[in-house]
């Protein structure tokens, strides 16, 4: 057994002899690796190597004595920045492409932007790391705390200022649909929570204590694995999947976005989403039967209800029956001028405009820009479209079809927030995603997009409907699976039949309520162990 700690301990020593600046590159390091368990990589297996690392990086540079708490908490801080630092770094380089799109106007931008988002985000998982060494101890349960802590700062990045969740650390799992089924009990945070608690148990390996203590605590971190995996495999197995009457078709024009907004153009790519609406009907589509068209964010590239004869074009490709689903930009005049909305049309098949909802959740420097009087000055303006910026809307709620399906719909950057339909409307049959990926190419942002779209259909058990300009389009059931789709740049139409709710979720019933009193409470107990163990030594 000798010869089994000497081995376990090579690794370890490594990094918790780690010093200066080479502490600080392996903690960036393993923050840039953990980005490869998101997609479209899904290297799982690496967060069980880079979770570890991080707590025996912070086992050799916190000093968990008495009378330090400063120093702890700067430690902390700091390592937990540069992990952070690495992590959205590697994760989100992809929005430089974005600034390429006009080049000419916005490319010297590009350096600063891809930098700037992971020195802000990584503050997060500063102050989490930093609570957690505050608190930081030799026994098991630091392993716990770490997570909890982890997760309460992505659960903070989802809602200060207006909130940034891409990439939390629950979606470190998402290439696992097994795995992923925990969502729909503890949502999002609360996946982050038990992934790097999962993730992290291997560390304990290297602890300073007998063998059999170290296994037998990483056993209890497989035994609750396990417990993960059969729950995925019996949700995934045990609920059924049924066809609701509702027929769909998803529109993906694949419409590059140096093309989208050219006048010359715009009659062009109408014509397309017309042609594409009429084409014959494909998959499992029925002839006859009511349908729901659903083109992508920002499809129509003018202002739809002031546009002489648009309408009746619609009217004319959807046919009796149908009805149409699309993005477009809504104006409405003011005494001070034009507001503009990205919004959701609903059209019946007589080209009537039934319902309207505009986005709430804006994009910072995408669809408005912070602090307008600084940009501006700068010569910085917005990235979205042709115009100077969009206003929010009042609240998220629920649209109806004449078929009597509801749904609520996630423009674009919504789709990456949980879902808490509203109740007072009655229960929504799906939800309906809609956005305009092509500002990002064929980089892993799409990919990530998607994921985190899908795990809102998990949480909640709705089923969920997404057209994208250049995809991912796809229906996606109530528990993850993809039941048909386009791929990036796939240009297409997709037939299928709406998939059935599969009835509330806990995490649907509860939000994040269980997980914050939970991993709040894993840090005020561990306060008060760790307070009455320095006050003995005192």
């Amino acid at each position: 057994m000798h010869w089994l700690s000497q081995s376990l301990a090579v690794l370890p020593n490594t990094f918790l002899l780690a010093w200066g600046w080479q502490r600080r590159i392996l903690c960036v390091l393993c923050g840039a690796a953990t980005a490869f368990a998101l997609p479209p990589y899904g290297l799982i297996p690496v967060l069980a190597i880079t979770f570890p690392c991080l707590v025996w990086l912070l086992d050799g540079a916190v000093e968990p004595g008495p009378g330090k708490a400063y120093k702890r908490l700067r430690t902390g801080f700091a390592l937990g920045w540069l992990f952070g630092f690495g992590y959205f770094l590697s994760g989100l380089w992809w929005i430089g492409a974005a600034f390429l799109v006009e080049a000419e106007r916005f490319a010297w931008l590009m350096p600063f932007a891809v930098l700037a988002m992971p020195v802000g985000l990584a503050l997060f998982t500063g102050l989490g790391v930093a609570l957690a060494a505050l608190l930081w101890t030799d026994r098991f349960h630091r392993i716990v705390l770490l997570a909890a802590c982890l997760a309460l700062s992505d659960w903070l990045r989802g809602h200060v200022l207006t909130g940034f969740p891409w990439n939390a650390f629950g979606y470190g799992v998402s290439g696992s649909l097994t795995l992923s089924q925990a969502a729909s009990l503890v949502g999002i945070y609360g996946l982050s929570f038990l992934t790097l608690a999962l993730a992290a148990s291997p560390a304990v390996l290297a602890d300073a204590r007998p063998l059999r203590q170290r296994l037998r605590a990483l056993g209890g971190a497989v035994a609750c694995l396990a417990l993960v995996l059969v729950y995925g495999a019996v949700r995934l197995a045990g609920v059924e999947t049924q066809e609701a009457a509702l027929d769909i078709r998803i529109v993906q024009p694949s419409i590059d976005q140096k093309d989208k907004w050219r006048p010359e153009l715009r009659d062009r790519i109408f014509q397309t989403y017309l042609d594409m609406t009429e084409a014959p009907l494909g998959g499992s589509a029925r002839v006859g039967m009511p349908r729901l068209v659903v083109w992508p964010e920002s499809a129509v590239p003018f202002l739809l209800t002031q546009e002489p004869g648009a309408l009746y074009r619609v009217a004319a490709a959807l046919g009796e029956g149908s009805e149409l689903v699309t993005g477009a930009i809504r104006a409405e005049a003011d005494a001070a001028g034009a507001r503009y909305f990205n919004s959701v049309y609903l059209i019946g098949g007589d080209g009537t405009v039934h319902s309207v909802y505009d986005k709430v959740r804006l994009v910072p420097f995408g669809e408005f820009v912070p602090f307008r009087s600084l940009f501006d000055r700068l010569g910085i303006a917005g990235l979205a479209g042709p115009l100077e910026g969009f206003e929010a809307g009042y609240q998220q709620r629920m649209m109806s079809s004449a078929g009597g399906a509801g749904f609520v719909p996630l423009i674009c950057y919504e789709a990456i927030f949980p879902v808490n339909p509203p109740e007072e409307a009655g229960a929504p049959s799906f939800l309906l995603n809609v956005t305009n990926d092509a500002w990002f190419g064929r980089t892993p942002g799409p990919y990530q997009h998607f994921a985190q779209s899908r795990m809102r259909a998990i949480e909640t058990g709705l089923p969920l409907v997404r057209a994208a300009n250049t995809g991912i389009s796809a229906i996606v059931d109530g528990k993850g699976e993809v039941i048909d789709s386009l791929s990036v740049f796939e240009k297409g139409v997709i037939d299928g039949r709406l998939p059935r709710q599969l009835g509330k979720t806990v995490y649907g019933r509860f939000g994040d309520a269980p997980f914050l009193v939970t991993a709040i409470l894993i840090v005020f107990f561990t306060g008060i162990f760790r307070y009455n163990r320095c006050s003995r030594v005192d």
